[in-house]
């Protein structure tokens, strides 16, 4: 189908950034911008025609009217009827959809002619109130969404719940079933086993759309899940610097079902990066450590496959790079979810709670929103870097970084002549301070949180290797000293990063 316009009213200054915001919002949604296109009369370039000629030939060309009402009526024409108000006649004359939001609760203070505007919207449809950015966004979400659904265009529920078309059960493979079935019995007691058959676990799995498989079935048990949905696949890379650069030594599409996604990312990443082997001598099989935790590893490709926009015409990539491993998956996080609290408890929220389901009872994930935590736990105790998260666009990007290779460290360090060998902290420090640094900003940069064992152990050998200097010398306890590179130590530092382009 042709793209909806959307006309968001033009006329109130008091809206400006709503306006811009909403348009960023609406193109930037991985669901909505298939389907909207938003018209903003300040994009239009200049025209030899009457503004209110341009904007109300725009309403009439329209597919649904937005109306942002606040507390000014606006400029009067000679009737005494501002842009607004002729905007929302149009609309209403013209039969279009009219979503109308009206900023605050208290109509009081409105200039009384918009009073009157409030008024007559309320008495031919349902009005939304807003008070900030946040919820008139999350307000016309849930309406676009369900004018989405009442011209059959989406259907109602999660993607992962609906019917996938041309799926039938005989695109579903028996052996991956009762692969899960017996997981299932295992890790989590569950009561159905291998044998069981297909349509009976389905049912008992909430994965069947009327009497059709879901797309959770096909991505779970298809024998041929890209055959349906293409971009469910994984594309794995590996690069020998810090940086995308062609050409990529490695480079690996991946595809399956989500269990064997999972699965063969994580023996691509394991494959690729350092590991020491112990000895027997705590038990019959040799232990083997990995330089980034196999189980963080593990936890950032399932949350990417597990909580992914299968909408969406992107893949999952898995970058490792020299110094981090980048896992990219698109998608946004929920709107009661921020990338702060991700560090901290939190609810669960699966972006594709069916999908999510026997992805737990396989014991890939945990359902109370642990996985963040968990990450960020095994690297803390493996001494590495807290890992990052972040929202590029339309893709969320979760980083594990590395930790810096000890031929690197000593090469530099023997070129630069320290007095000793410098610790993974100590490097951190080096590597990232790039402007003068208060002492907990510097605590905060090598993960460190006893302030006297950071002095002594961290910071006190950097200032006796001459590498780093205070601001302050002579007042060693001053409330405002802070802390920089000397030139020995931005040396150090630009040959730190050189050395790991070249790994």
């Amino acid at each position: 189908m042709n793209r909806l316009c959307i006309f968001i009213s033009s006329a109130q200054k008091e809206f400006a950034e709503e306006r811009r915001e909403l348009k960023a919002y609406l193109h930037g949604d991985p669901l909505l911008r298939r389907f909207f296109e938003v018209f903003l009369f300040e994009d239009i370039p200049a025209s030899d025609r009457r503004a209110d000629s341009v904007y109300l030939d725009e309403v009439d060309s329209c597919d649904i009217y937005v109306g942002l009402f606040g507390q000014d009526y606006g400029y009067e024409d000679a009737e005494g009827i501002s842009p607004t108000e002729r905007e929302f006649d149009s609309a209403t004359a013209a039969g279009k959809p009219r979503l109308i939001f009206i900023k605050g609760q208290n109509d009081d203070t409105r200039h009384p002619k918009m009073r009157e505007l409030v008024r007559k919207a309320g008495k031919q449809l349902i009005r939304r109130r807003f008070t900030d950015l946040p919820e008139l966004t999350s307000a016309l979400y849930a309406s676009l969404v369900e004018h989405l659904v009442r011209i059959a265009v989406i259907q109602e529920g999660p993607f992962d719940g609906s019917a996938c078309p041309r799926a039938t059960f005989e695109d579903l493979s028996t052996e991956k079933l009762d692969e899960f079935l017996a997981r299932a019995q295992s890790n989590r007691g569950y009561p159905l086993g291998p044998g069981t058959a297909m349509r009976k676990a389905l049912t008992h799995l909430d994965l069947l759309a009327g009497k059709h498989p879901s797309h959770a079935a096909v991505l779970l048990f298809g024998k041929l899940p890209q055959r349906f949905l293409v971009t469910s696949e994984v594309k794995c890379l590996h690069f020998h610097g810090t940086e995308v650069r062609k050409p990529i030594p490695s480079y690996q599409i991946y595809k399956g079902n989500v269990f064997e996604l999972v699965d063969q990312a994580l023996d691509f990443v394991m494959s690729k990066i350092a590991r020491s082997v112990g000895t027997r001598e705590q038990g019959p099989q040799a232990p083997v450590e990995y330089e980034l935790p196999r189980e963080a590893v593990g936890e950032a490709i399932v949350n990417a496959i597990a909580h992914r926009d299968y909408t969406s015409n992107a893949s999952v990539q898995v970058m490792l790079f020299a110094d981090r491993l980048e896992v990219w998956n698109p998608g946004q996080l929920p709107a009661t979810l921020t990338l702060a609290s991700l560090r901290v408890p939190h609810a669960s929220i699966p972006h594709n709670p069916l999908l999510a389901g026997p992805l737990f009872l396989a014991g890939y994930i945990e359902k109370a929103g642990t996985g963040t935590l968990d990450m960020i736990a095994r690297c803390a105790e493996a001494e590495l870097p807290t890992p990052d998260f972040r929202q590029d666009g339309g893709q969320f990007v979760q980083t594990l970084w590395r930790p810096v290779p000890q031929q690197v460290a000593g090469e530099v360090i023997e070129q630069v002549g320290t007095k000793s060998a410098l610790s993974r902290h100590q490097v951190e420090i080096l590597e990232k301070c790039r402007e003068e640094t208060a002492l907990v900003d510097l605590m905060v940069i090598a993960q460190r949180s006893d302030r006297t064992k950071f002095r002594h152990q961290v910071l006190s050998p950097l200032i006796e290797d001459g590498l780093i200097e205070m601001t302050i010398p002579d007042k060693p306890q001053s409330s405002k000293q802070k802390y920089r590179l000397t030139e020995k130590g931005r040396a150090l530092q630009s040959q730190l990063a050189y050395k790991k382009e070249q790994v």
